[in-house]
Formats: structure tokens, sequence, C-alpha cells
């Protein structure tokens, strides 16, 4: 979906919110979406680990009664 975007169109995206939003604020609600983004982004890694852990645990289970 914003793969199709472009740099101008990027470019007017901010503009927009330039104007709306004013000069104050756009910096704050930059730094909160960058939060918010790194916040989802170790969940998901932390998600994924303990996915991970629970796969490699139930290997060695079955490997384990493989092996007897």
């Amino acid at each position: 979906m914003f793969a199709n975007i472009g740099f101008p169109g990027l470019i007017l995206i901010l503009v927009i919110a330039l104007v709306i939003f004013g000069p104050k604020k756009l910096p704050e609600i930059g730094k909160a979406a960058g939060q918010t983004l790194r916040e989802f982004k170790n969940s998901t890694k932390d998600l994924t680990s303990d996915v991970t852990d629970e796969i490699n645990e139930t290997k060695e289970i079955v490997k384990g009664k493989e092996n007897k």
C-alpha cells in the first residue's frame, strides 16, 4: 500500500501534517510514533523468541523419546 507513495507523495504528506499539527506538535507526534514502533518491535521479538524456545524444547522431548 505505502510502497507506491514515492518521495513527492511523502513530502506532500509531511507538509499537510505540518499545516494541520503545527511545527511544535509535529516532533512530539514523531517521537510518540517512534516509541510505539520500538515497543511493537520488542514485543514481536519477545513473542518470536518464546515460540522458538517452545519449538526447540518440543524437538528435544521428541528426540529423547525416539532414543529410548
